[in-house]
């Protein structure tokens, strides 16, 4: 929105009618300038700020309905649809949408899949979205059946690790 601003009030500093409208050079480079410095707004901020928004959520299984709770997968396509951003609706599907990531590379919004609740059966049965990374510390959030029974934020830990499968991105 700044960006946005910065430019439209240049634009009209520099605009007159019936004469050229372009920024003359030396404050298109300040222009350039400011724009590169001014920090980029990262789509992921919004959409995990909007996650959040639903912590607490019940667990409901099947469901991608925000009123009566979600499953995993209808979280995270739940989230992702509000961004207009196409995602499976079941877990399984994950597995072979988006782009896939190394996990040293993950970012904030990408999707984690991971097995059912048995690490022994390499099947995916679970998926949540990368919520913060902070050094070593990766956190999701995700619609679980498990303890907290909705939506959560739940650190990357031992168990999960041993049920990753994949990474992808979705943005």
């Amino acid at each position: 929105m700044k960006k946005i601003l910065i430019l439209f009030c240049f634009v009209c500093l520099f605009s007159t009618t019936g004469r050229s409208q372009t920024v003359p050079a030396k404050y298109r480079e300040l222009l350039d300038n400011i724009l590169m410095h001014m920090p980029a707004k990262e789509p992921a901020n919004d959409l995990i700020s909007f996650a959040k928004s639903m912590i607490g959520i019940p667990y409901r299984y099947a469901s991608s309905n925000p009123s009566i709770g979600f499953d995993c997968s209808g979280f995270v396509s739940y989230v992702f649809k509000n961004f207009g951003i196409s995602t499976p609706r079941s877990s399984s599907e994950f597995s072979i949408a988006g782009v896939p990531v190394k996990l040293e590379n993950i970012k904030v919004g990408d999707v984690l899949v991971f097995t059912g609740t048995n690490p022994r059966i390499r099947r995916v049965g679970h998926v949540g979205i990368v919520s913060s990374i902070e050094g070593d510390t990766i956190q999701f959030i995700h619609a679980t059946s498990g303890k907290a029974h909705g939506v959560t934020i739940t650190k990357f830990n031992a168990y999960y690790k041993s049920r990753f499968m994949k990474a992808v991105s979705m943005l």
